[in-house]
């Protein structure tokens, strides 16, 4: 049988063709509401690696470049031009720096056929693609590490592959690197690889603003630790140093969102050409983005709530109302969860690493070997416990399942229960859906929700559920699923309004 993770890979590549197939056909078949982004004016400054001489196919170059549509105009301009206007730095630079990256790099032989605007746009769209490929490989090992069913990680994984908001994984959108660091930040964090964990992370808060918000679940981590700490081991020293590591650790994810922060007000209020300073250089905490996005898009609390926005509200509606079945579903499972008499014995376990998956297969079979337990002890001990977790999850798989639940240090998994590892996602994506509705434009809903696990493990539920109702709701996330692929893909490439 194919591996699963294989699997999801194959799913998420077709998912992507698909999308791109149906948006270049909507390109052939529709005329664009909106040529504008066609037009190419120079950049203010020389750009860094400028065109050679016209010799390539205009045609080509021009067909490419169109490609280019909303925000994917602002990105490629960036990375083209650097950030010449005080809005472009809306866009943050992960997205413009890798394809300025791949431009010079792997794709810089395809500059002198196609120039250098046209290979940034099909780098920039390469990419993507191939980012959300592993973004989806990441989703999948995530969930069954938080969800320890391998079946629901499995199906959440497909519906993440083809989400409504696909046409914005396969384009010069910043979706797709901020669900790869992301996803895969938080599949190395809770299996214990922190450093690499804050590494990808803090990237992924270079990709978009609410990467930040992932400091979060390193608090998370922090407060299991110094629960274990005070709690089971009696050691409050143990505590406190596990709380510092935390804030040091959540700290270090915000340093890429607010460097680029600084080098706007260094652009802008010291090196800048006007001669008054901005209102933004004036406060006390100049940043930049936040008066961009009520400046600029009039983003505010409260500020979209117009009549003239109803048709926007619908369009988001499916998308909100599915997060909030979800952050109310495991509500109510993690109060149960915390209502029971066990439940100091689950943290442990959770902090120690005991809960093991018993999957059939052997690529999902893992070990909650995190250093939640062995970062509060010397490296030695730590070295030793791990090896000991490994050689627990290897005997477990290959065992039959009542020698495992003979096992004393392993603890059978209630695939009906919710793990306590869920509620970091419920509290981020509660945070999430609390400002898409009341704060930002809310028909960005659908793709500002779209890299959040929850979402997807509430509906992979409600597809296997055996009751009347809920099986009328799986044909409702069905039909919704499929019919803003459809839509996305036709109104999106044409710069008609789509999210």
């Amino acid at each position: 049988m194919e591996p699963p993770v294989a699997a999801v890979v194959r799913h998420a590549v077709v998912s992507r063709a698909l999308v791109l197939a149906l948006s270049l056909l909507a390109r052939l078949l529709f005329r664009p509401y909106d040529t504008s982004a066609s037009l190419h004016p120079p950049c203010l400054s020389s750009p860094s690696f400028p065109s050679p001489a016209p010799s390539y196919n205009s045609t080509a170059a021009v067909a490419i470049s169109s490609l280019a549509v909303w925000d994917g105009v602002h990105f490629a301009r960036s990375a083209e031009c650097g950030y010449e206007y005080e809005q472009s730095f809306a866009f943050l630079p992960l997205l413009p720096a890798s394809m300025a990256l791949l431009s010079r790099t792997l794709f810089a032989p395809l500059v002198p056929v196609l120039g250098y605007r046209a290979v940034l746009v099909l780098s920039g769209h390469v990419l993507n693609n191939v980012a959300f490929v592993a973004a989806a490989a990441y989703f999948y090992r995530l969930s069954v590490l938080i969800l320890k069913d391998s079946g629901a990680a499995y199906r959440a994984s497909v519906l993440f592959c083809f989400n409504p908001a696909s046409v914005f994984y396969s384009s010069l959108y910043s979706e797709s690197l901020y669900a790869l660091f992301s996803l895969g930040g938080l599949f190395y964090l809770f299996s214990g690889a922190n450093t690499v964990a804050m590494i990808m992370l803090a990237v992924s808060g270079s990709a978009r603003s609410n990467g930040a918000l992932n400091a979060g679940y390193f608090c998370f981590q922090a407060l299991l630790q110094a629960y274990d700490a005070a709690i089971q081991k009696k050691r409050p020293i143990l505590a406190v140093q596990a709380l510092i590591t935390g804030f040091l650790r959540s700290t270090f994810i915000f340093i890429p969102f607010f460097a680029f922060q600084a080098y706007g007000y260094l652009n802008i209020c010291i090196h800048g050409n006007s001669d008054e300073l901005r209102p933004w250089c004036k406060a006390k905490l100049p940043l930049l983005y936040s008066f961009i996005q009520s400046h600029y898009w009039g983003v505010g609390f409260l500020r979209y709530f117009q009549v003239k926005q109803l048709p926007n509200f619908l369009l988001a509606s499916p998308v909100l109302s599915l997060a909030v079945y979800s952050i109310a579903h495991y509500t109510k499972m993690l109060h149960q969860l915390f209502q029971s008499n066990n439940i100091h014995e689950k943290i442990i376990a959770t902090v120690e690493g005991r809960s093991v998956e018993l999957c059939e297969s052997s690529d999902v079979a893992t070990v909650l070997k995190s250093e939640f337990s062995s970062g509060l002890n010397n490296k030695s001990q730590a070295h030793t416990e791990v090896k000991k977790r490994k050689s627990a999850a290897s005997e477990a798989t290959s065992a039959s399942l009542e020698s495992d639940r003979s096992t004393g240090r392993i603890l059978k998994v209630d695939k009906d229960e919710c793990p306590i590892l869920v509620l970091p996602f419920i509290l981020h994506l509660t945070f999430m859906t609390f400002t898409a509705f009341f704060v930002m434009h809310v028909q960005v809903s659908t793709r500002f929700l779209s890299a959040s696990p929850p979402i997807y493990w509430a509906a992979s539920r409600i597809l296997v559920s055996p009751r009347g109702s809920s099986k009328r709701w799986g044909y409702f996330i069905v039909v919704y699923f499929i019919a803003y692929i459809l839509l996305g893909s036709l109104l999106f490439p044409n710069f008609y309004p789509f999210t």
